[in-house]
């Protein structure tokens, strides 16, 4: 049978995770899929390991494609992500609705994980700056590892966990608070792409174009996600 070789976020891995043997039972195609933060699968095509399809941040996507990586007319978003909070079940759960709210709960808590080169741990980092806290936070946060950073939260490692809300919803052990504030939101487009040196283009295509269903659409809401169809 053959394979199709995937390189994927972990925004997706939860979709990913019902949607492969449906999609291996209707296709007969196997899917082969490594997880990691986009920044590092980009550092992992860059440096040569052949793929079929990348699901990629667009931004990410879209360098590739321009540095002859991923073949930029294949490219389609699939959906995108908002930024949560998630605290340790049983914890009191902060107010985090306002600018106002969410800036006072970060100082209130003892500790705090983000992603060490995610897209939601770069933003954050950036965002303790605009709201002026970035000092006061700095002895509180800890770098999470690739993958659902929540998990230390779980294991009582952190207070509270940023990251992109499907990271957050499956871990268990924690509870999610919810979005972060309207005005400091960050909306991630997840997109997806052909590998310039995919070993089969059209299977690779099959696959693509059965994320941007109507009924996939269902399943990425499901899991924190907002669809986008064609």
């Amino acid at each position: 049978m053959a394979e199709i070789k995937v390189l994927s976020t972990h925004a997706v891995q939860e979709v990913l995770t019902e949607f492969a043997p449906v999609f291996e039972r209707a296709s007969g195609f196997d899917l082969a899929i490594d997880y990691d933060p986009a920044n590092a699968l980009k550092r992992t095509i860059e440096a040569g390991t052949l793929f079929d399809v990348g699901i990629l941040t667009r931004a990410v996507i879209d360098e590739l494609a321009l540095n002859g990586k991923i073949r930029g007319e294949t490219c389609n978003d699939i959906c995108r992500s908002g930024l949560g909070i998630a605290v340790r079940q049983g914890a009191a759960t902060p107010d985090i609705a306002t600018v106002g709210a969410f800036r006072r709960a970060l100082l209130a808590a003892r500790s705090l994980v983000r992603s060490k080169e995610g897209t939601s741990g770069v933003y954050f980092e950036a965002l303790l700056d605009r709201l002026g806290i970035a000092e006061a936070m700095r002895d509180k946060i800890e770098l999470g590892p690739s993958g659902r950073i929540a998990e230390l939260v779980a294991r009582g490692e952190a207070d509270m966990a940023v990251q992109q809300i499907p990271e957050l919803l499956p871990v268990k052990g924690v509870q999610y608070v919810g979005p972060l504030p309207g005005e400091l939101q960050l909306w991630t487009v997840f997109a997806a792409g052909i590998g310039t040196l995919a070993n089969n283009p059209a299977a690779a295509k099959a696959f693509i174009d059965a994320l941007v269903t109507p009924s996939t659409a269902a399943l990425f809401k499901a899991k924190g996600l907002e669809p986008m169809l064609r």
